[in-house]
């Protein structure tokens, strides 16, 4: 994380707390209940106004937080003439209703964002793979090198279509979550010779969201095993590789692509590194050249593997995706729902210990997502405050006491019985609330830490 993530952090958080706020302002405007103040963060204030109806609105110096404070009498005495306006006077159905707007608007702007990125479009890469990782699923599924994904089906029947990397990585993400069983319909790179793979995911696996997701189950994206740098003086230079060379076999052993090619060199073996010499074909500007290289020894997480000291991969092809008008809205909702499926299954798993709380993030990972997603343009902004908002609608849903979903499980509680929750209940309910956010986000800040120090 670099100070330059800050900026573009502390502006997505104001506006989703301040939309979320906005909703539970609106409705209790709709409901006929008082607003006193609407303020958006914490600490000294920055700016106050104060509206004809008397709502005080301000904005303070940490933009981490905010509230719509309303008439209620369980605050404070109410005047016989303003009772009718206090929230606790309000229908179950109206003071649910106040409650559910903050997440149903965070929800929205979600919708709003994904939307807004499939209108807008991106050059993203081409969903074609290469070599899987040994003894796992994808080697196991038949996946092989350059082969081009174009849908996904659970159950092998409904299938969606694969526009691009990043729908494939949603869809082994959300199995992964699921433990579902993911199928593929594949061809080869010139779109010939279809093939459906079966990907088993319902083997108890550490889960993991983002392109994790793909590495967990063995799924390599394709890069060709091109040499795009050589380090001077490095053993790769010695031996006369040049960047733009294409490495077609290594030992006898054909190269099919970057990824191959990396674990080749790494799996090279090394008890004798001195003697050790690694024969490469190469074509050079159409010419077929053998080169001897001698790698050097490294030690990583205390195991020792051979390196030529190269960068190894050219860029992956890319594809321009994007939808038209209904079909975008469309493709917003469904991926507001996936996503929100997604996380509440991954907390669920978290819980019963079938996912690991490493997938936890905490602000310094969120910061630092947001400063990357801000330099890479407009639409990896959008779908990054989409993502963050939906985190929030799904966050304020658990049944916490001290979060909207809390709230609901009160009002839920009051229609069931005929009677609200004790004043002693919601103190108690309260304090455990209070430990349970605060652990988690210790959790998540320590995973950010640990992150940021390589410790995982």
């Amino acid at each position: 994380m670099s100070p330059a993530d800050l900026p573009p952090f502390l502006l997505a958080v104001a506006f989703l707390i301040a939309v979320h706020e906005w909703g539970h302002f609106r409705m209790a405007r709709a409901c006929g209940v008082k607003v006193l103040r609407f303020s958006v963060g914490f600490g000294r204030v920055l700016w106050r106004r104060v509206g004809r109806d008397g709502t005080e609105f301000t904005l303070a110096m940490l933009p981490l937080g905010g509230y719509v404070r309303m008439l209620d009498e369980r605050d404070g005495p109410v005047s016989p003439a303003e009772r009718q306006h206090a929230f606790n006077q309000r229908p179950l159905r109206q003071r649910a209703a106040i409650v559910a707007a903050g997440p149903a608007v965070n929800w929205l702007v979600a919708i709003l964002m994904f939307t807004l990125v499939a209108w807008m479009g991106a050059e993203v890469p081409k969903a074609v793979l290469g070599t899987p990782v040994p003894a796992t699923a994808a080697e196991r599924a038949g996946i092989r090198s350059g082969d081009w994904v174009h849908a996904v089906s659970s159950d092998g029947q409904s299938w969606d279509e694969v526009r691009g990397l990043p729908d494939l990585l949603d869809a082994v993400a959300r199995a992964q979550a699921l433990r579902e069983d993911l199928y593929l319909q594949v061809t080869d790179g010139q779109g010939r010779g279809e093939r459906r793979l079966h990907l088993d995911m319902t083997a108890p696996a550490d889960a993991s969201i983002g392109a994790r997701a793909l590495q967990a189950v063995g799924i390599l994206p394709y890069a060709a095993p091109l040499v795009s740098s050589v380090k001077p003086e490095g053993p790769g230079a010695q031996a006369g590789l040049q960047a733009g060379d294409r490495v077609l076999a290594l030992n006898g052993r054909a190269v099919e692509d970057a990824g191959q090619l990396r674990s080749l060199i790494r799996a090279a073996p090394i008890d004798d590194v001195a003697h050790l010499s690694l024969q490469l074909r190469i074509e050079r500007h159409g010419q077929v050249l053998e080169l001897s290289a001698v790698p050097r020894a490294v030690a990583e997480n205390g195991q020792r593997f051979a390196r030529l000291e190269i960068g190894i991969g050219a860029a992956p092809e890319r594809v321009s995706v994007s939808y038209g008008l209904l079909d975008g809205v469309v493709k917003g909702a469904q991926d507001s729902w996936n996503l929100a499926v997604l996380t509440v299954r991954m907390i669920g798993r978290m819980l019963v210990g079938e996912a690991s709380v490493k997938n936890l993030s905490g602000p310094l990972s969120i910061a630092e997502y947001a400063g990357q997603s801000a330099r890479a343009g407009l639409a990896p902004f959008f779908d990054y405050l989409g993502k963050i908002s939906l985190s929030l609608a799904v966050l304020n849903l658990l049944p916490l006491p001290m979060l909207d979903g809390g709230h609901l499980m009160y009002h839920l509680f009051e229609g069931l019985s005929g009677r609200p929750v004790s004043e002693w209940w919601q103190q108690q309910l309260q304090r455990v609330g209070a430990l349970i956010l605060m652990l988690m986000m210790a959790l998540a800040l320590s995973n950010d830490v640990a992150r940021l120090a390589g410790w995982h």
